[in-house]
């Protein structure tokens, strides 16, 4: 069987005393994210927190009546002084992301809070840096460089400057464990040296992993405390902070309605999905490569699957772009994936070959996954990166469209599915169990499309589109791990050329190496039966 390349890309305070608060042990530790520039990299913790707004007269109960809470000590009253920063347009707001510099208390720093994937409310990432490494007006470049997706070039200014008179009391359970700490804040609005506005706010966070804040919140609910969703920052900033993001999110279609706005409801979804991943690859954060590198194929898939209904041009340069930026984020991508899979499946052979394999293997993969991800990363601060996260807004507010996008999605959508369906049939046909790897990565790739294609048209025909995507999924899980078996020989057997692999090294690479194409053959037997069942899936899927 022949081997193949490894992937193909286009397929704020003043304290009055000393501070007893126990040390910042937020839920969630803390890590290192990688840095943008010769700066130090931020520290970041988990935030989990609940809001509560009160009244100006608010009385606080006695919170050891709260469930959960056998004890409470005050702690000493602070003034936090935060000036909040953003375009002027407040795009940081709108994608849910909130960027201050705030002096006093024992965490002051620049700080920036961002969403958690699918994380409930109230869940958030901060990341921090010092002071020092810059004045108002003067956002690190660490911190900026996470977000050049949101901001794209646009300077971050001060906003908005919040003044906290802050009474923290830290609550501690039945055990002796300081488990959350509330924070009654009196917030002053300013707008140069004056006051324009006040509010008061309770926020009870966590300060260990699992904590129960149910027990104090509900005790507050109880007494007329109301939920908040908003920032304070964005509170003082009033409407223009909770307007859409630059990409809007992804609206239901239904098949009577222009196949244009399936069109760009898809693009929606999948630019945003690109966005929010750049923002999670410049954190280094788990699986961020993979799902951008996913975002760029299904917005090329898209634009192809969607050919008729866009300008043809527009869509070839935007498709073009897309393949660059998958493409530069591919080694680092393949690279990991082959890493696991190989540890893994050493394993499989035992504790010796293991360990011999893993003495020759590791490093070289594990060198080459850090200049991966180097070069990755100076991708995305290039020019051309940043030219197309302008184009994927652009593509997503406003695409080009052909007139024949103005004909229902139940007429004209269809068809398309069907054609990538055809094109995926044809590949399928040429596999033969003993024939070349090339068919098969061929018939993979096909076979995303068509999966692709299937999960382009789920916002408009529902359930029969979302079983002919699942269906497919199966086709291109197995073909994918049979490309991955191709490309593990490969790497194997290159790494057994090497000259300091001695014999029994060698042996142990041999091993593994019968071990991938035992896989290889594996998969594609499996294929067989993953086909039958997806045709008859196809034969009942109508959509309409």
């Amino acid at each position: 069987m022949t081997r193949l390349p490894q992937d193909d890309p286009t397929t704020d305070e003043l304290v009055a005393g000393e501070d007893p608060t126990p040390p910042d042990v937020r839920a969630g530790g803390t890590a290192e994210v990688a840095p943008a520039a010769a700066e130090p990299a931020p520290q970041e913790v988990r935030e989990v927190e609940t809001k509560l707004r009160v009244h100006g007269l608010f009385k606080l109960p006695e919170l050891t009546e709260a469930e959960g809470v056998a004890q409470v000590i005050p702690q000493t009253t602070r003034e936090l002084n935060a000036v909040y920063h953003d375009t002027s347009d407040l795009a940081l707001f709108r994608w849910g992301v909130t960027l201050r510099r705030r002096t006093g208390g024992p965490d002051e720093g620049w700080h920036m809070k961002l969403p958690v994937d699918g994380a409930s409310e109230g869940v958030r990432d901060e990341l921090r840096v010092s002071l020092e490494e810059g004045e108002v007006g003067q956002v690190p470049h660490a911190l900026r460089d996470v977000v050049t997706a949101y901001v794209r070039g646009a300077d971050l200014v001060p906003v908005v400057r919040l003044r906290t008179v802050r009474s923290p009391y830290v609550l501690y359970d039945a055990e002796g464990v300081a488990f959350a700490e509330l924070v009654d804040d009196r917030v002053s609005i300013y707008d140069g040296d004056d006051v324009v506005s006040m509010f008061r706010e309770l926020e009870v966070e966590a300060l260990v992993d699992g904590a129960d804040l149910s027990g104090p919140v509900d005790l507050l609910l109880s007494l007329g405390a109301t939920p908040s969703k908003s920032s304070k920052a964005a509170s003082a900033l009033g409407p223009a902070a909770a307007e859409p993001a630059d990409i809007p999110k992804q609206e239901r279609v239904t098949p009577a309605e222009p196949a244009g706005d399936a069109v760009t409801a898809y693009l929606r979804k999948h630019a945003r999905a690109f966005l929010n991943q750049d923002v999670r690859v410049r954190r280094d954060l788990p699986d961020a490569v993979h799902q951008m590198r996913v975002a760029a194929r299904r917005l090329r898939s898209g634009l192809k699957t969607f050919g008729p209904l866009v300008d043809r041009e527009w869509a070839d340069a935007l498709r073009e772009e897309l393949a660059w930026a998958a493409g530069e984020l591919g080694n680092a991508r393949d690279t990991e994936v082959l890493l696991g899979r190989l540890d893994k499946h050493a394993d499989d052979l035992g504790e010796r070959q293991a360990a011999l394999i893993r003495g020759v293997m590791d490093p070289v993969l594990r060198a080459r996954l850090a200049g991966a991800r180097d070069h990755a990363l100076a991708a995305m601060r290039s020019k051309r990166h940043a030219d197309l996260l302008a184009m994927l807004v652009d593509a997503a507010v406003d695409p080009r469209l052909t007139p024949l996008a103005e004909q229902p999605c139940s007429e004209v959508l269809p068809p398309l599915v069907d054609k990538s369906w055809k094109r995926l049939r044809r590949s399928v046909r040429t596999l033969d169990l003993e024939g070349p790897a090339e068919s098969w990565h061929a018939a993979r790739i096909a076979a995303k499309r068509a999966r692709y294609a299937a999960g382009a048209v789920i916002p408009v025909f529902g359930e029969p589109a979302e079983t002919l995507e699942d269906a497919l999924s199966e086709v291109t899980e197995v073909l994918g791990e049979h490309q991955d078996a191709c490309v593990a020989q490969d790497v194997i057997s290159e790494i057994a050329e090497q000259p300091d692999v001695d014999g029994a090294t060698g042996f142990a690479l041999g091993l593994l190496h019968q071990h991938e194409f035992e896989e290889e053959l594996h998969n594609r037997i499996l294929f067989g039966d993953i086909w039958k069942r997806t045709v008859r899936v196809y034969k009942h899927t109508e959509l309409e």
